[in-house]
């Protein structure tokens, strides 16, 4: 009885607390429900750290004070009736809610008997069991999201979920776990009467090697005695849960290489497949991996050529190969460099390998431009700078940088997408390559864009300068190597450079220039490259609308969207054809070819 024991201990007046209210008899509303829509009621004010409701008047303390011993009751109730925990936090939830403004996240707590303390602490020996630094988190940020008044982030969304055995929608939260799984315990693993009377504090998740706890967590609805378990009896320990291992410390440790090969078969079996959120965080932990290889200082190659054609083989291959699908290719690739990276070797083949692991993590963070991660994009091309600076190439250099810049380009600040272009210009130098080129394009795209935001700009200075920027790319462009000018990725081609000197006129609001460059570019680039070739169709939409036809502009863009393989509707173009749509809206009002596009969005 330890943490029944610390929450009464934490309540000024104790001594009143062994008669329990009223409303502890009333009749209460079916059990087992969930909070409608996914939604948690927002409770007023912060919590103390001792676990009650920190509030202002006599009054109000004593509200709180009840607010636990109804709990308590309620808790005890199901304690020997058998509930599991998420059965009792729906008991908690229905009887106190309306009263005091209980919310699911702390209905779960006052569930399982504990304080503030005891999820902090559980919390944190989830980081530990792991291996990762301890968390920043506090009593304080919990009483916090117990209030209502924060939201968790997604990792410690996730590990509160490990914590209470239960699914973000149980506790209120909308939206899915990070880790992509179910917490839930499974069904069959009930919570005894008995064991539960016994020692009615659970602790928890399991410690490595151990069965989980009779206290933990079972669907709500699911007592013992449903389960076919009779008083007094054993729990089963529960199997794992699917796609999980069994110990839950090696949850996040799952062989990530398998992962994605498993992945990559699922695309080719069956292209449309969604991914979830383990494939992400597989993604972010083989990045992790090649920080910790670079940052070792031991490095050893093996057969590096091969590695050499197939990063270039990835380069001919994006824009074509659907994102998800390339990213697995390169990812595999990426755990081997690394692993190559463990070892010492010589000088030489430690220079080959940081330039393969810089190439192959920025190819890395632009395909997670095109699926809409730009948290992700951010993290692979830091990555890929860590390694490019050991190469000493300023080339290199300046390609990862001015590659960074699309980032805050099409998701973040042109002002930070222009510094970082110049910053790569100053890298790239004065004579012709790849990162002087995109640099010098980069910067026009990114000005003109800061010009559409400021109407109070002087439009004609603004449009002379990126003109003058797109000249000299041009000029350079024609000095670079036919192997730089034949590659869509670690090289730049005539075709692109029309796209985005196409893209830069539509934000100065020069359509018919814009429509010249985009028709070219479009009749340049391969049926086949099917990224491009559809931002090119969604720019000449842009066109259509510039010039007063904004149903043509929705036609272009929708024929575009529908015409587009499943697996080939990259984030970066569903979002450039909603703001479209919204541009359209705004613009012209709601009209029936809106509503027809906007049904054409969310079908696809």
């Amino acid at each position: 009885m330890r943490g029944a024991q610390q929450l009464a201990g934490s309540q000024p007046g104790s001594g009143q607390e062994s008669t329990a209210p009223k409303s502890c008899e009333a009749p209460r509303a079916p059990r087992g429900k969930g909070p409608p829509d996914g939604k948690a009621r927002q409770e007023p004010g912060p919590h103390r750290d001792d676990g009650t409701r920190q509030e202002t008047g006599s009054r109000q303390e004593t509200g709180s004070r009840q607010e636990v011993v109804v709990a308590r009751a309620i808790r005890a109730r199901g304690l020997v009736a058998g509930y599991p925990p998420a059965r009792v936090a729906a008991d908690i939830y229905e009887e106190c809610a309306s009263e005091f403004g209980t919310t699911w996240v702390r209905a779960y707590r006052l569930a399982h008997g504990i304080a503030l303390a005891d999820v902090v602490a559980q919390v944190k020996a989830w980081y530990e069991s792991e291996g990762r630094p301890e968390p920043k988190f506090s009593e304080t940020l919990l009483s916090a999201y117990e209030s209502g008044m924060k939201r968790p982030g997604p990792e410690y969304l996730h590990f509160l979920c490990a914590v209470y055995r239960a699914d973000p929608a149980d506790l209120g939260l909308i939206g899915d776990c990070l880790c992509g799984q179910s917490h839930r315990q499974p069904a069959g693993a009930g919570w005894p009467a008995a064991r539960a009377a016994a020692d009615p504090v659970p602790i928890g998740p399991a410690a490595p090697g151990q069965p989980p706890s009779a206290g933990g967590p079972a669907p709500a609805g699911m007592p013992a005695t449903a389960a076919g378990l009779g008083p007094g009896a054993t729990a089963p320990v529960p199997p794992a849960q699917p796609g999980w291992p069994a110990d839950p410390a090696e949850n996040l440790l799952e062989d990530d290489d398998d992962l994605l090969r498993r992945t990559l078969l699922r695309l080719i079996a069956h292209p449309g497949s969604p991914v979830t959120g383990t494939f992400f965080g597989a993604t972010d932990r083989i990045r992790r991996r090649m920080d910790d290889a670079l940052l070792s200082g031991t490095v050893s190659a093996t057969m590096l050529d091969q590695w050499e054609e197939t990063v270039c083989g990835y380069g001919r291959q994006y824009g074509t190969v659907p994102p998800v699908r390339l990213l697995c290719d390169v990812l595999l690739d990426f755990g081997d460099v690394r692993r190559m990276c463990e070892r010492r070797q010589s000088l030489e083949f430690s220079e080959r390998l940081y330039r393969l692991a810089a190439q192959l993590a920025g190819l890395a963070g632009m395909i997670m431009i095109d699926a809409g991660d730009q948290r992700l994009a951010r993290s692979f091309f830091r990555t890929a700078r860590t390694a490019a600076d050991e190469t000493g190439d300023r080339h290199l250099r300046g390609w990862v940088t001015v590659r960074q810049a699309l980032v805050p380009l099409y998701y973040g600040d042109p002002a930070e997408a222009m510094a970082l272009a110049q910053a790569s210009a100053d890298l790239a130098g004065t004579g012709s390559c790849v990162a002087g080129v995109m640099a010098r394009t980069v910067r026009a795209r990114a000005l003109s864009r800061l010009a559409a935001r400021r109407s109070d700009a002087p439009p004609g200075r603004t449009a002379y300068r990126a003109m003058s920027l797109l000249g000299q790319a041009h000029d350079m462009l024609g000095q670079l190597t036919p192997a730089d000018r034949g590659d869509t990725a670690l090289g730049y081609t005539e075709r692109q450079f029309l796209f985005h000197e196409g893209d830069a006129m539509i934000m100065l609001r020069k359509h018919s220039v814009a429509e010249k460059a985009l028709a070219r570019a479009l009749n340049l680039y391969s049926p086949a490259e099917v990224l491009d070739r559809s931002l090119v169709a969604l720019g000449l939409a842009h066109c259509r609308l510039q010039a007063d036809e904004p149903e043509e502009a929705l036609r272009l863009s929708r024929d575009m969207l529908l015409g587009l393989p499943r697996e080939h509707r990259a984030e970066i173009v569903v979002r450039e054809a909603r703001s479209l749509c919204q541009t359209v809206a705004g613009q012209h009002g709601d009209f029936p070819a809106v509503r027809e596009y906007e049904e054409a969005l969310r079908t696809a």
